[in-house]
C-alpha cells in the first residue's frame, strides 16, 4: 500500500521514499483514528497526510516522552536541533540525520505550505517544556494556534478546496482546535502525570475543581462529582467548536471530504466515548469500539466512492481547486 501511494504521489527518490515511508509508520503506530481516516484519501495525498502528522508526532514525543531520562533542558535542546534541521530543509538544504524532516520539507515544498506554520507549532511545543496550565480558554487558545489550528492550515493546501482558501481557513482552523480539545479531554489523566493541565483553570474553579482535586481521584480512583461536572462543560466547549468546523466540510475538494469527515466522526465519538463512561477519563482511557470505527470507514469508502464518480461525470465543469495539486519538487538522488 505505502509504494503504490508513493508512487501515485510521484516520490521515486530512495531516501525519500524511506523518510515518508517511517511518516506513515508513526501515523499508523500512534494516530489510529486519524490513519484510519487518512486511507480515505486518494493515494498521491496521503504521504504529505503522513509526513505532516509523522513531523507532529516526532516534535510531540520530544517533549511528552514520560518517564524518559531527558530533562527540561534536554529536551529544548533537542526542539532547538529539529527545529534548526527544519528551517535548513524548508529553505532548500537537505536536512542532517532526520527523515521526518526531510519527508515534511519535501511536502511543504509540494504543496507551498507557509513555513510559519511550523515556526508557530514549534513554538507551541517549547511552551510545552515549562507551561503547566491556562488560566482561561483565551489563554489556552493562544497555545492552541500553533499546536493545533496550524495543523488544520498545513492540511488545506492538501486536501484541496473549492473556494478561495481564506474561507475555509477559519473553518480548517476550528477542526485542528476541536481535535486537540478532544484529547485533553481523553487524556486528562495522562497530561496530569506530566505535571500539566490543559483544561482551563477557570473552567475548573466553577465547579469547584483544582490540581490537588484532580489528582486526589487519579491517585485513588474515586470518582467526584465535581470533576464530572467540569469535563462535561469540556466537552460542551469542544462541541461548540466542531459546530464552528463543520461548514468547512462542505469547501474542501469532494474527493478529500469523506476523510476529513470520517476523522470528524470520530473524534466526535471520542466524546461520546467518554460521556457513556461517565467522564471516568482520570481512571481509563475512552475509546472508540471497533464497531464504530468500522462503521465509520464503511461509510466513508461509500461517500468516497459516490465523489469519484460525480468527479468522473463531471469532469470539466466542476468548481476550480485551490490546492491539491503539488508543486512539482526536485528530489534528492
Amino acid at each position: 500500500m505505502s509504494r503504490r501511494e508513493l508512487d501515485a504521489a510521484g516520490i521515486t527518490a530512495p531516501a525519500l521514499r524511506d523518510a515518508y515511508e517511517r511518516c506513515r509508520r508513526l501515523n499508523a503506530r500512534h494516530g489510529r483514528t486519524y490513519f484510519l481516516a487518512t486511507r480515505l484519501l486518494p493515494a498521491a495525498r496521503r504521504p504529505a497526510v503522513h509526513a505532516l502528522y509523522g513531523f507532529a508526532r516526532w516534535a510531540d514525543d520530544i517533549v511528552d516522552d514520560l518517564g524518559g531520562p531527558a530533562t527540561p533542558a534536554q529536551r529544548a535542546r533537542a526542539l532547538d536541533r529539529l527545529e534548526a534541521r527544519l528551517r535548513q530543509a524548508l529553505g532548500g538544504s537537505p536536512p542532517d540525520g532526520e527523515p521526518v524532516v526531510l519527508a515534511v520539507a519535501d511536502t511543504a515544498a509540494r504543496y507551498a505550505i507557509e513555513p510559519a506554520h511550523f515556526t508557530d507549532f514549534m513554538a507551541s511545543m517549547r511552551s510545552d517544556l515549562t507551561v503547566g496550565g491556562y488560566a482561561s480558554y483565551d489563554e489556552l487558545r493562544l497555545y492552541m494556534h500553533g499546536s493545533a489550528a496550524v495543523i488544520g492550515l498545513q492540511m488545506l493546501p492538501v486536501l484541496g478546496t473549492v473556494v478561495p482558501r481564506a474561507e475555509a481557513a477559519p473553518h480548517a482552523a476550528a477542526l485542528g482546535v476541536a481535535f486537540q480539545l478532544t484529547n485533553f479531554l481523553r487524556d486528562v489523566g495522562e497530561d496530569l502525570d506530566r505535571g500539566r493541565v490543559y483544561l482551563p483553570t477557570d473552567l475548573l474553579a466553577a465547579h469547584g475543581v483544582d490540581r490537588d482535586l484532580l489528582r486526589w481521584s487519579r491517585s485513588t480512583g474515586c470518582p467526584d462529582r465535581r470533576i464530572t461536572a467540569a469535563l462535561r462543560a469540556g466537552e460542551d466547549l469542544t462541541r461548540a467548536v466542531y459546530r464552528q468546523a463543520a461548514p468547512g466540510l462542505a469547501m474542501l475538494d469532494p474527493v478529500a471530504r469523506p476523510c476529513i469527515r470520517a476523522a470528524f466522526v470520530l473524534y466526535g465519538s471520542i466524546l461520546d466515548a467518554i460521556a457513556d463512561g461517565g467522564y471516568a477519563v482520570l481512571h481509563r482511557r475512552a475509546v472508540v469500539s471497533r464497531r464504530r470505527r468500522a462503521a465509520v470507514a464503511a461509510d466513508g469508502l461509500t461517500r468516497l466512492a459516490a465523489a469519484r464518480l460525480a468527479a468522473r461525470r463531471h469532469a470539466g465543469s466542476a468548481p476550480a481547486l485551490t490546492g491539491s495539486r503539488p508543486i512539482p519538487a526536485e528530489e534528492p538522488g
